[in-house]
This record gives structure tokens, sequence and C-alpha cells, in this order.
């Protein structure tokens, strides 16, 4: 398995269980509505990082258009949901502008997705 498939992997496992922790603290914390959309963003995007890391090694589609993609999932949900659970848990952001954009690149990963569904797998 390649190194980078692994690592979605990892990540994808990282964003479950950080969502479940989130969903946790924002059942117990009163008006955590913030921290409740992080850990939806964690839980909703897991199972799709996984995907894209055995779609990447499948042979299925071209690899490099489906990691660069899981890859800005991975990175736009750190800073989208980092954001907004750092805002809600310690009352600052985590850094200027994290949350919109996170939230940017999320779409453009998503947007990658649709890219690699076009991209011709190699041969």
């Amino acid at each position: 398995m390649h190194p980078a498939d692994r690592a979605l992997i990892a990540l994808a496992g990282l964003a479950g269980a950080l969502g479940v922790a989130l969903s946790a603290a924002a059942a117990h914390i009163a008006g955590a509505t913030s921290l409740a959309t992080a850990a939806q963003f964690l839980l909703f995007h897991a199972p799709a990082l996984l995907a894209l890391a055995l779609l990447a090694g499948s042979g299925r589609a071209h690899p490099v258009p489906v990691r660069t993609a899981g890859f800005a999932l991975a990175l736009g949900l750190a800073l989208f949901s980092g954001d907004l659970a750092v805002r809600a848990l310690l009352q600052h952001p985590l850094a200027p502008m994290a949350a919109p954009s996170g939230g940017l690149i999320l779409i453009l990963g998503w947007a990658l997705v649709a890219v690699a569904g076009f991209w011709p797998a190699r041969r």
C-alpha cells in the first residue's frame, strides 16, 4: 500500500475519533452548536477519506487527483473543524480566517473528487 494511502486511512481514523469525542463534548456543553457542527463535519468526512484512500490504491481511478482530493479534504477539515472546536472550547480562533479558509479548501477538495472521476486511470 502506498504511504499516502496509509496516511489518508490514518487521517480518516483520526477524524472519526475526534468526531465522536467532539459529539460527546457538545452533548455536555450548553449551546455548543459550533462544536456539534465541527463533530458532524469530522464524522461525515472520515468515511470519505477512507474511501478515497481505498480508491487511490485500487487502480480504478488515477491516484494523483484522488490523493490530492483526500489531502485537501483533510486540510480543510482540520482548519474548519479545528477553528470551530477551538472557538467553542477556548473562546478564541485557531488562526485568522481558519474556518473560512478551511471551508474553501473543503469545497476545492470535493471539486477535485469530481475531477478525479473524469481523469483516466493509469494502465
